[in-house]
């Protein structure tokens, strides 16, 4: 069993990066951009409603506040500052999510802040701390062994392992930096045979070749990468197909 998710409302004003319609007759479980990497108010209530629509969960996806580098720059933000943006996002998203007749089912930090939640546990222990701030015990995406994951146990959550379906991993275990060639995985065959190898066996391959230990309670089809929607389509059917079932985790 699995849950398939994938960041949705990534646009922002007449901008748009992800098909969220198509994404969301596919996934279950939509990590909805809060504004501060991609997204705006009025995004926000269209995702959550067609969320609700199709019994898809939502969950908030924070991230540092930077627009213009859709969230995926290094950036030092005070603890207190990013706990404090971090319950803000939450509680943007929790209205929108309410008035559809649902609710925010878990977080999940995007770009920048997902990764350095991996090794930096005073950012990690922040992201937490407004969840906790937000209100209620909310699960937490992470990567599986991060201080993510590590903080969120420690405060009493949830904590979801997350693997990707599209991006190409380090014999570590981390994700490849975005900024280093082959980072993202577009080729469809090659992210369906992945998604089932995580999926059934606990595995992928990372760049050199070697075998990476991957134990995932959901699996993520970024919405921004190329073909998404006909990609996470591909993959639901094969894990189906391969006697995974298919469901969210919240």
């Amino acid at each position: 069993m699995i849950d398939l998710n994938a960041d949705l409302g990534e646009g922002f004003g007449r901008w748009t990066l992800t098909d969220d319609e198509a994404l969301l007759s596919v996934v279950t479980s939509a990590n909805v951009a809060c504004g501060f990497h991609a997204g705006d108010p009025s995004v926000m209530r269209r995702v959550c409603d067609l969320a609700a629509e199709r019994g898809v969960r939502i969950g908030a996806q924070v991230s540092y506040r930077d627009l213009a580098g859709f969230g995926r720059r290094a950036m030092d933000v005070p603890a207190g500052e990013l706990t404090a943006e971090t319950a803000y996002q939450i509680g943007a998203l929790r209205v929108f999510a309410q008035a559809a007749g649902a609710e925010v089912a878990y977080v999940k930090p995007h770009g920048a802040l997902y990764n350095r939640t991996v090794h930096d546990a005073e950012q990690a222990a922040a992201v937490v701390a407004g969840v906790r701030l937000a209100g209620g015990a909310l699960p937490v995406l992470g990567l599986p062994g991060s201080r993510l994951l590590c903080a969120a146990g420690e405060a009493g959550l949830t904590g979801i392992p997350e693997a990707f379906a599209d991006r190409a991993y380090t014999p570590a275990g981390t994700l490849v930096p975005r900024r280093e060639p082959n980072a993202v995985v577009t080729d469809g065959d090659a992210v369906v045979r992945r998604s089932v190898a995580m999926a059934v066996d606990g595995r992928v391959e990372a760049v050199d070749g070697s075998t990476v230990a991957v134990a995932a309670r959901s699996l993520c089809v970024h919405g921004d990468t190329p073909g998404a929607a006909r990609i996470a389509a591909r993959v639901r059917e094969a894990l189906a197909a391969a006697g995974v079932e298919v469901r969210a985790f919240a």
